[in-house]
């Protein structure tokens, strides 16, 4: 071995001297680039476009492997023996694997990182981060030393179905958390509701204070906290209030019977004019029922905005403007009223108010 190795230094030292002075030159420049890049991340901290992500995926360049890679560039042009060749090549596929495995993980982390700060999701991030750092670091090492296994000559059949056993037995055994971290990542990239939002569910409406991991804390319209387990609450019809661009509020209106006939027909008319003149949109009017005790109208109106307070404002504005207009056309709200009708002991009718005079 050292005298083969003698011989070729001896019998190729031009080769191998400009194969190590463009294997050096190599190393440098992706020296630079990595030095370049890791400064541009400096500088664009913060910022998960998919140029920074790229980015940091690259700026996670091992320096052993770009010396291998410059080796493995210029070793043919050396014409090195088949022992320092076959070595070369060895070493370089086993750090290129994990190198793979590093920008992998730099990448998926940089998207998801990207996919969660899009909405401003900073702490429920920083709360997940870490385990899916965990779970993204294990599983993609894992691969690149079975596929290094491999590669090596082992048979990895026994381990993969082993690490499959074990992977489903702990998955079993942790079915409830596992759920409920899932079901927390689906909450944090799919976003139905972020902090802050009130959402109804089931029968109760709340406001979002904490998402975490295993659960996600609000506080209901009563006042108190309710803690509950994300899975549970993703297993339910969600309704967030804060999406709401555009709120259609159903007025219904009651008018006694003695109303004149002319007067009813105009009440659309009379509401139309209410209603824009609170600021809200007006839709429809119009008479839908005789009732028991009213002629029933019903009216939709539109409230834009995203502030239900703004809303509630303009709803009470429409309730007040209806109630002035008609006021001033001598129109009169219905209420529940019952006439009873008593007979005499002769069979006739006992008027229960004073009958009109016959003229």
């Amino acid at each position: 071995m050292v005298h083969l190795s003698q011989q070729w230094l001896s019998s190729h030292i031009v080769p191998i001297l400009l194969a190590t002075m463009v294997g050096l030159a190599l190393y440098l420049v992706m020296a630079l680039v990595r030095r370049s890049l890791a400064r541009r991340r400096r500088v664009e901290h913060g910022q998960p476009d998919m140029a920074a992500i790229l980015v940091r995926t690259f700026s996670r360049t091992t320096h052993i492997f770009m010396i291998l890679a410059a080796a493995r560039l210029v070793v043919g042009y050396a014409y090195p023996p088949e022992l320092i060749f076959t070595t070369i090549r060895f070493l370089f596929t086993i750090v290129a694997v994990f190198q793979g495995a590093i920008w992998t993980r730099e990448f998926i982390l940089g998207l998801i990182e990207r996919r969660a700060e899009e909405d401003g999701r900073g702490e429920t991030l920083a709360n997940a981060m870490g385990l899916i750092r965990v779970l993204v670091t294990f599983t993609l090492f894992a691969i690149a030393a079975i596929m290094v296994l491999d590669n090596l000559g082992v048979n990895v059949t026994g381990l993969v179905a082993g690490l499959g056993i074990g992977g489903i037995a702990i998955g079993l055994a942790a079915q409830g958390i596992f759920s409920d971290l899932f079901s927390a990542l689906s909450i944090i990239f799919d976003k139905p509701f972020r902090k802050g939002d009130t959402i109804q569910f089931g029968t109760t409406t709340a406001t979002v204070e904490h998402i975490g991991l295993k659960s996600t804390r609000l506080r209901s319209v009563d006042g108190e906290q309710r803690i509950v387990a994300n899975a549970k609450l993703l297993e339910q019809e969600i309704i967030n209030y804060n999406d709401i661009a555009v709120r259609r509020y159903l007025l219904p209106l009651g008018l006694v019977y003695q109303t004149p006939p002319d007067k009813a027909e105009r009440v659309p008319e009379i509401v139309k004019r209410a209603v824009k003149e609170a600021g809200a949109e007006f839709q429809r009017a119009g008479f839908v029922r005789f009732g028991a005790s009213s002629l029933d109208y019903e009216v939709y109106f539109i409230v834009h905005g995203h502030d239900i307070d703004h809303a509630t404002a303009v709803r009470h504005k429409v309730g007040i403007a209806i109630l002035r207009h008609f006021a001033a056309e001598g129109l009169e709200f219905a209420y529940p009223t019952q006439t009873t009708f008593t007979a005499a002991p002769d069979g006739t009718y006992v008027w229960p108010y004073a009958q009109p005079k016959e003229s």
